[in-house]
């Protein structure tokens, strides 16, 4: 089996492939674009792919990439993101100038680098930083990548874990060119789907009630632009539950009614991580 990822050999996307699926064969995507069509092609059978960061919000790559993929949404894993920063050997805090990293890695750490004086310079990804730190062999440039990454580009870790803050974590979702449902009464379930909302007054409100008065708990809800038009009418959602159960399915009924069209992305099962990055109840 082979996993697709986006970044190079040490991202913390490729990290996410070896603790998820150990057996298969990771393989190294240039963009998230490339990633979604090697599993779409049969080149990989499945993609892992950062969704949002606890620190730095969503990736927006994905965001977009989403509403007109033909994957699906088979499962979610949480990986503890611990940034180092890294330098060819030789290289001190004297020496150094400029950070190297993908933008959400240079967001996460952020008020570290600005305290070492360090100025941000965005990189396709975090291994592929690091692997040009190495190639410049200039002591002058850092990068910001995994334990992973600087062993495999032989470059010296100068500060462990600079994150900005202890809860740093990225959710991936890993996608499928075929469904693959979890069957309705095996635990916590979370149901994601794309709908767009008809062109009424309070369309969206009304679209959503039907969430409320089942009792479904909606943990995101992302708005798109379509069309170039500045009025938000397409929503990415997950809520929990499963679709065969009697509320969730009066639910999706009631969007419908209120939607031009919805699609599901898929029906998995909620990660046993998922409670330790939900708000405290009030």
């Amino acid at each position: 089996m082979k996993v697709a990822f986006q970044g190079e050999p040490g991202a913390n996307s490729h990290i996410a492939c070896v603790n998820v699926y150990p057996e298969a064969e990771p393989l190294p995507c240039p963009t998230f674009e490339d990633a979604f069509n090697a599993v779409s092609s049969g080149e990989a059978d499945l993609a892992m792919i950062p969704i949002e960061n606890s620190v730095a919000g969503r990736v927006a790559d994905i965001h977009y990439l989403l509403p007109t993929s033909d994957l699906h949404i088979i499962g979610e894993y949480f990986l503890p993101i611990h940034h180092q920063l890294m330098a060819v050997p030789g290289a001190n805090f004297d020496t150094l100038r400029t950070v190297h990293s993908h933008p959400q890695a240079l967001g996460q750490c952020r008020n570290n680098m600005r305290k070492l004086g360090l100025k941000p310079v965005t990189e396709s990804d975090t291994a592929g930083a690091a692997r040009l730190v190495r190639d410049w062999a200039d002591p002058t440039r850092a990068a910001l990548a995994s334990p992973l990454a600087a062993e495999i580009y032989g470059l010296t870790i100068l500060q462990a874990d600079v994150e900005d803050e202890p809860h740093n974590t990225t959710r991936f979702v890993i996608l499928s060119k075929d469904p693959e449902w979890v069957p309705a009464g095996q635990g916590p379930t979370v149901t994601s789907l794309i709908f767009t909302v008809r062109n009424l007054p309070a369309a969206l409100y009304k679209a959503m009630g039907g969430f409320a008065t089942n009792g479904i708990n909606m943990t995101k809800l992302e708005s798109y632009m379509v069309g170039g038009h500045f009025s938000a009418t397409q929503f990415y959602a997950e809520v929990d539950g499963h679709p065969e159960e009697k509320h969730l399915k009066r639910a999706l009924e009631e969007l419908g009614f209120f939607s031009t069209k919805m699609r599901i992305f898929g029906v998995f099962p909620a990660s046993l991580d998922r409670d330790d990055h939900q708000p405290p109840a009030e």
